[in-house]
């Protein structure tokens, strides 16, 4: 008897016959009494893989070990998501600073979309690269779409930002982007699951980039980045999130609530409803991101704020903060009296934001929901 026959001899003992003599199975059973594929290396070669992401698509990439002290939060969802997962790849994708800075939506949005396209795209090619090598491996999503029937609670599958922190690519912002030495906030995340260790993981920035300028805090049309560091991520959502989930629901609301047309075209303009469609049609839009917009740090994009500071704030800040514009927010809201305050000349809309009370019923003082990586 051959070494393969008595290969498929023991083999098909311990299957059943109409597996055992199926043409794959016998396919398998032979490469395996030839040697079959080798094993992959038990650890994973960190200069190779940082090379696999830059070829891939990504401007920047390290690698943390799951067991990071940072990540303790993350330990028990990624592991939901990928048994077994060792280390975590963080991979980033740069924007285009000009085009995120524009007061047009319509291109700054693009830019987004573009750029998490891309992002996912390099992860996806990490992972698959990563499994062709012998290993499990998995990228969730960069952005949307995300896991909705956990919503309003955690709908991500792992944090890129708090990833791409523990593992030194950046430093989060008072604004809550995180900030990349050189590129500066104008990058998308995304990560890797991996069931090996590499050999070497990246180290934490031992300095933040930001510059402490509070550009960011000028930007935010509702207030919701604080001189002393707070956040308002309820009244961010709010806004910047008017035509995702609950601001969806909030308008649905709207629609079901309405007597006629006459009357739900009072309560609702068509500019907004054809800006929800365009949402629901192409890509949810963001209604601001103007943060991520004015922020100067990093090495690549912090010259011109160097240079004419009353230049940058008259060419990047001032146009966002003089655009006329609907400002959304909860009724009686901090967010509400800051922006009728700060920006007189932005209309400010109460809405319900789609969050609802512990009774089913909409209400206006839900508990802040988390938020997601996204701009």
């Amino acid at each position: 008897m051959s070494k393969q026959e008595a290969a498929e001899e023991t083999e098909g003992r311990k299957l059943p016959a109409k597996l055992s003599g199926h043409p794959s199975v016998r396919a398998v059973l032979a490469a395996r009494s030839a040697g079959g594929r080798a094993a992959p290396p038990p650890v994973i070669d960190a200069d190779r893989l940082r090379a696999l992401c830059l070829e891939a698509g990504a401007d920047d990439a390290a690698a943390v070990s799951l067991d990071h002290p940072d990540l303790a939060g993350e330990r028990e969802h990624v592991l939901a998501a990928l048994p077994g997962t060792r280390s975590l790849v963080s991979l980033m994708v740069r924007m285009n600073r000009d085009n995120t800075r524009s007061p047009a939506r319509s291109v700054a949005n693009q830019e987004f979309h573009q750029t998490d396209e891309q992002v996912n795209a390099a992860a996806r090619t990490v992972a698959r690269a990563l499994q062709d090598a012998g290993y499990h491996a998995l990228n969730p999503s960069a952005g949307f779409p995300q896991e909705m029937e956990r919503f309003p609670g955690r709908i991500w599958v792992v944090a890129h930002k708090t990833v791409a922190v523990a593992a030194g690519l950046g430093v989060m912002g008072l604004h809550r982007n995180v900030i990349h030495p050189r590129f500066g906030n104008f990058v998308l995340l995304a990560t890797v699951l991996v069931d090996a260790p590499v050999s070497a993981y990246g180290q934490e920035l031992d300095y933040s980039p930001c510059v402490d300028c509070r550009l960011c805090v000028a930007a935010c049309p509702v207030g919701a980045i604080g001189k002393d560091g707070s956040f308002d991520a309820l009244a961010c959502t709010t806004h910047n999130y008017r035509e995702f989930m609950s601001g969806f629901t909030d308008w649905a609301q709207t629609v079901a609530d309405s007597a006629d047309a006459a009357d739900f075209r009072a309560r609702v303009t068509d500019p907004e409803n054809a800006s929800m469609w365009q949402s629901l049609a192409f890509k949810p839009s963001y209604k601001s991101g103007y943060c991520l917009a004015v922020c100067p740090a990093g090495e690549d994009v912090l010259g011109p704020y160097l240079d004419d500071r009353r230049a940058y704030l008259d060419t990047v800040l001032r146009p966002l903060q003089d655009k006329t514009e609907t400002l959304y927010v909860l009724p009686g809201s901090e967010a509400q009296r800051y922006a009728q305050r700060r920006f007189p000349h932005k209309p400010t809309k109460e809405v319900s934001g789609g969050w609802r009370s512990p009774t089913g019923r909409n209400t206006h003082t839900p508990d802040a929901p988390d938020t997601p990586d996204t701009p």
